[in-house]
């Protein structure tokens, strides 16, 4: 294997995209927003979790219980979920602020604001919130790069209310945002106008109806399949391939997941596979590579630098922190783990989805932690006990995918540790 010339016709054509996305503002501001939000998605998904349970149970005490009260149980979904789009308008606009060295929480609340303009729906008695949740997620982004980009041109031009220096710092700050405000809700309120004039749609639907071919074609295999191809190739270069990759698909990914609670919370049909839960408990559970059977025969090698390495690593690794592998092993531009790194999590990728779509495997309902122990994030997130038994199936397949590959490179490590004894 002549990792040397792969290396280099890689490296020509994917390390200038991959650097070019790791260092574009707007990218990721909207990764960084989009990943502050997951909180408030394991908040809902919490609440949406009675439904779950009840729908398990079918009856008894307990089922009555959590029947009976399903309103205040469910109560928070509401206002965490059902208004996701608005904390991710915040979080994406204090991510790029913070880029540009802005005052990024009156950016942030801008750009809330913003938002509203643009997602709410005039009702009779108020104001519609349809689009303030899931639906308004790619609305979000809109509003915060709109209001981050437009005040920081009007910094630039002067064009903000100065106040003397011995005004209190939170006084001026209020006013000098003042005017960017005001330009930034006259340009929403004319996007409004203008797509309602055009489309007869409000925006949020309007964005919608452009994005949809982007939307449904993300829940793909083979979309998944380049997803998990370009994050393993990045990563045995180097560089941490979910913060590169995750820029594009994370808001995605984290849409679908909304919209599956939304639509079991509403007891619709729940069709998502990819979401951001799925992504880290089952297709990179215990690390990028799925590598704890080989942390596990590391543990047990001949290779005493290896053993090491293994030992160091197990801990981290059951709770999907894999980087001293990764790093420590090392998988970066180690020829004996190229094909079973970047190739053996294609293979996964393939059976988990087809046992989700074909509906072996629960799909996902709810937004688990990261970081959780192999089996326990995939039960939380569909309720489902051959979710765990479909994890550990995917751990033993690809331990054996590295059982090969680990040997050739133990016997090059021992080989390595005699010449250095007898020398």
């Amino acid at each position: 294997m002549n990792i040397s010339a792969l290396q280099t016709s890689l490296s020509k054509w994917i390390m200038p995209i991959a650097n070019k996305v790791e260092q574009q503002k707007h990218l990721q501001a909207i990764k960084d927003g989009m990943i502050a939000v997951i909180p408030i998605i394991i908040l809902g998904s919490i609440c949406v979790l009675p439904i779950a349970i009840a729908n398990l149970l079918g009856s008894g005490a307990i089922y009555d219980f959590i029947t009976n009260h399903m309103g205040i149980l469910t109560y928070p979904d509401k206002f965490t979920n059902g208004l996701l789009s608005l904390y991710a308008a915040y979080f994406i606009a204090d991510s790029l602020g913070k880029r540009y060295g802005m005052n990024t929480s009156q950016l942030g609340i801008t750009a809330v604001i913003i938002h509203v303009i643009l997602s709410g729906v005039i009702l009779d008695n108020g104001i519609g919130n349809q689009y303030l949740g899931a639906e308004g997620l790619f609305t979000s982004i809109v509003s915060a790069i709109l209001t981050v980009e437009v005040t920081r041109l009007m910094i630039r031009k002067n064009m903000v209310i100065k106040l003397p220096e011995s005004v209190p710092v939170m006084v001026g700050e209020s006013f000098s945002s003042l005017l960017p405000l005001i330009v930034n809700a006259i340009i929403a309120t004319i996007i409004v106008a203008i797509t309602n004039k055009l489309s007869g749609k409000v925006f949020p639907e309007f964005i919608m109806s452009i994005l949809a071919p982007a939307i449904s074609s993300m829940d793909t295999l083979p979309a998944i399949l380049i997803v998990m191809f370009l994050t393993q190739l990045l990563w045995f270069f180097g560089l941490h391939g979910p913060a590169i990759t995750s820029a594009v698909w994370a808001p995605f990914a984290i849409q679908y997941a909304a919209d599956n609670i939304a639509a079991y919370t509403a007891g619709d049909p729940v069709t998502h596979f990819f979401t951001f839960g799925l992504y880290y408990t089952t297709l990179q559970v215990t690390g990028s590579g799925l590598t704890l059977g080989l942390v596990l025969m590391m543990m047990k090698s001949k290779a005493s630098s290896i053993s090491a390495v293994g030992k160091v690593g197990i801990i981290p690794s059951i709770f999907g922190i894999n980087e001293p592998i990764i790093f420590g092993a090392p998988i970066i531009l180690n020829p004996f783990m190229f094909v079973p790194f970047v190739f053996g999590p294609l293979i996964i990728t393939v059976l988990t989805y087809f046992a989700y779509t074909s509906g072996l495997v629960g799909m996902p309902i709810a937004n688990p932690p990261s970081f959780l122990p192999p089996g326990v994030g995939a039960f939380l997130m569909t309720l489902d006990w051959k979710a765990v038994v479909l994890v550990f199936v995917n751990l033993i397949i690809m331990t054996i995918i590295y059982y090969p590959f680990f040997k050739a490179m133990e016997a090059d490590e021992l080989r390595k540790e005699q010449e250095h004894q007898t020398a």
